[in-house]
């Protein structure tokens, strides 16, 4: 089930995102802002086979979503000095359709598939051979005068990149030569990409203005780009069109976000559990109805980054509140003894 989020800081791609996305990626691994292990792996990966005169190994990098899992690939394209064909696992929905773009691929050119946990088995199938022997088996004809015909295909590079490694089949992900995690970024990254971007946006930002934005990216460089753009209004409508640390701690109060990137949505979540259940347990399905958010919403787009900042955690009796939210929404961690004392004395309060 896809998760439909319109949140400014969700990390997933939205249209405004492509409007100067293009513009925005790095060409090189120079350009390139962190990911330093995987830039110094890649960049050797790289040189050995123009050396060799053969493609690369086939790619899959994998990670949360707005790393630059796209990015990457079109760096290897240009540093190969080859073409890129990009497409995405839900788009391919026949085997015809991977054998159209196989057979267009010219020797060397990379054929790079996002979200390539989403491919269908059909598909799947017909990949492996191309993969392993560069071959194309294709199936003519039905019943007993049915026969197989093989394709040969141009040495090709295949980058998969995945939100979700977990979900891929492990025939599929056993046939990449190359496997690269992306790791979210630390806020003195960010910052240099939110300098980068407003650069080639032609918008001042100072020095501690891009560190704020870069401190509620959420460790992610899509959000910090979309941040900048929106603080930019902000900065061109209520300031002198430069965006400083006053500029974007303005912007951020209006649209509501803090200092460690928590929207409404996220906070709400907190407080609900805190007021509602007392810190928890609670059930997801019985949050959701609390919140009149679904289920899956709360799973996939909220619940990473609170667990990941230490906010929430699971147990096997559902969600529950680390004293550390509580002292980020301003209110006191109940006492360790005297749990039940303290949660009847919350409903209490709230009946």
């Amino acid at each position: 089930m896809e998760v439909m989020d319109d949140r400014l800081i969700s990390p997933v791609a939205e249209a405004e995102d492509y409007d100067n996305e293009f513009t925005l990626r790095p060409k090189t691994l120079e350009d390139y802002v962190g990911q330093e292990k995987i830039k110094g792996n890649l960049r050797v990966y790289l040189q050995a086979a123009k050396q060799r005169g053969e493609p690369l190994d086939h790619l899959l990098l994998y990670g949360p979503p707005g790393l630059g899992k796209t990015t990457l690939a079109c760096i290897v394209a240009h540093e190969m000095g080859v073409q890129i064909r990009i497409t995405s696992g839900p788009a391919i929905e026949k085997p015809g359709d991977l054998a159209a773009l196989l057979t267009n691929l010219q020797e060397g050119d990379i054929l790079f598939i996002d979200e390539i946990h989403r491919l269908s088995r059909q598909v799947e199938e017909v990949l492996y051979p191309a993969l392993e022997d560069y071959a194309l088996d294709i199936m003519i004809g039905k019943g007993p005068s049915a026969q197989s015909i093989r394709i040969n295909l141009p040495r090709f590079t295949l980058i998969g990149a995945t939100t979700r490694a977990g979900q891929m089949t492990s025939p599929l992900r056993d046939r990449f030569g190359v496997l690269l995690k992306l790791e979210l970024y630390s806020p003195e990254e960010l910052g240099r990409i939110v300098r980068r971007s407003a650069g080639l946006l032609g918008v001042g930002c100072e020095e501690e203005g891009a560190q704020e934005l870069a401190k509620c990216s959420r460790g992610t460089p899509r959000v910090a780009n979309r941040l900048l753009k929106r603080v930019r209004d902000f900065a061109e409508v209520c300031g002198d069109g430069i965006i400083t640390k006053e500029t974007a701690d303005l912007a951020l109060r209006r649209m509501e976000i803090d200092e460690l990137g928590l929207d409404t949505l996220d906070r709400s979540v907190l407080r609900a559990i805190i007021e509602l259940y007392g810190g928890g347990p609670v059930g997801l399905d019985t949050l959701a109805a609390a919140l009149g958010e679904e289920a899956v919403t709360l799973e996939d787009v909220c619940e990473p980054y609170l667990m990941q900042m230490g906010f929430l955690t699971r147990t096997p009796r559902g969600r529950c509140v680390t004293n550390a939210a509580y002292t980020q929404l301003g209110m006191t961690p109940p006492a360790r003894n005297g749990g039940a004392e303290v949660q009847q004395q919350r409903f209490e309060d709230l009946s």
